[in-house]
């Protein structure tokens, strides 16, 4: 679980850093497709990991 949460961490910060480039230059985040392209695998890893934890939390019960 922690080099999951580590991945997610380096995509999170790899979308930061897109999103502070694209501000710097003038382009608005909802025009460039490689900060959107990068927000949904944040996305994707959100949703993964709160799978991951769901069915953690129900093997438990």
């Amino acid at each position: 679980m922690k080099e999951l949460l580590h991945r997610f961490e380096e995509e999170k910060r790899r979308l930061h850093e897109l999103a502070r480039q694209s501000l710097e230059q003038g382009i608005p985040l909802g025009r460039n497709e490689a900060v959107q392209a990068q927000s949904r695998k944040v996305d994707e890893w959100i949703l993964r990991l709160y799978e991951i934890k769901g069915r953690r939390g129900h093997k438990s019960r």
